[in-house]
This record gives structure tokens, C-alpha cells and sequence, in this order.
């Protein structure tokens, strides 16, 4: 597989990965509930994408790091929802 193919996996699997996290935030921000929606979960998922992400960096891979910062966004979207509402 070349390099650019490789890519490509990379990418199609950061945007699949991350876009799954949108109805998540959308259901609470729209019920502006978070009941059901555990909080250590979301805050250890939250810490292992930032590292993630630092990972991305550290590596210089555009896909790691585009993925993990938008799910980091995503994440701690949910996880300041959550503490608030409860």
C-alpha cells in the first residue's frame, strides 16, 4: 500500500471516529441534560485523547493530531456539559 493510500486510511478513520462523537453533543445540548452520560468515563476518554492528540504532535501525523483535537473539543464539550447539568 503507498504511502499516500496509507493516508487516506488515516484520515477516513479520524473523521469517522471523531463525527461519531457529534450526536452526542447535540442530544445534550439540546435536552441540556446529561443524566445518563457517565462522568469518569468521559473525563478518563477525555485524558486519553488529549494524549492522544500530544502523541499526534510529538509524531508530526496531521491525521492523529486533526482527529484527537477535534474529539478532545467534543469530549470535554460533553464532560463540562455533564458537570454542569448533572
Amino acid at each position: 500500500m503507498s504511502a499516500s493510500n496509507i493516508e487516506v486510511v488515516g484520515y477516513a478513520a479520524a473523521v469517522l471516529t471523531t463525527v461519531s462523537f457529534v450526536p452526542q453533543v447535540v442530544k445534550v445540548f439540546r435536552e441540556r441534560q446529561a443524566a445518563g452520560i457517565s462522568a469518569v468515563m468521559y473525563a478518563l476518554f477525555t485524558a486519553g485523547v488529549a494524549l492522544w492528540l500530544l502523541y499526534g504532535l510529538l509524531i508530526h501525523s496531521l491525521p492523529v493530531t486533526l482527529a484527537n483535537g477535534v474529539a478532545l473539543g467534543l469530549a470535554a464539550t460533553v464532560l463540562t456539559m455533564k458537570l454542569r447539568l448533572g
